[in-house]
């Protein structure tokens, strides 16, 4: 049985253009449906929203905020190979049910155009994960 929302929730990607599983989350009655409050509309505005990050503690921010109300994990992590530039560093959305393909994309996508705008972030990521020293 198919749940009733009271806010409005993500519509579903055309068949078979997404691997999301939508509905497999929709029909598990205990399954944490947060993901679902990411409409486009509200992507958009995230997206907007990384766009006019300025420093690494706004980027930890968001990806606090990304995990307590939808659930999500964004991981930001050095290549094991050189980081010259935001293209070394793995940006990732951690797969989940409800997490539209291309929402995964985007995400890492505009955060990439934000540290490129900010190489001092990347430094700051860099530091934080200790590259130059032991771990």
């Amino acid at each position: 049985m198919l749940q009733a929302f009271p806010f409005p929730i993500r519509t579903e990607c055309p068949p078979g253009a997404c691997v999301c599983q939508r509905d497999t989350l929709l029909a598990d009655a205990d399954s944490d449906t947060r993901i679902l409050r990411l409409t486009r509309e509200e992507e958009k505005k995230l997206l907007a929203h990384i766009d006019n990050i300025a420093s690494y503690e706004d980027l930890n921010k968001l990806a606090e905020r990304l995990n307590s109300q939808l659930g999500v994990v964004l991981r930001i992590t050095p290549s094991n190979n050189e980081v010259r530039s935001a293209r070394g560093l793995s940006i990732v959305l951690a797969d989940r049910p409800g997490l539209c393909r291309k929402t995964r994309q985007a995400v890492p996508t505009a955060i990439r155009r934000c540290l490129e705008r900010h190489p001092e972030i990347i430094y700051a990521i860099l530091d934080a994960h200790d590259l130059l020293g032991p771990n």
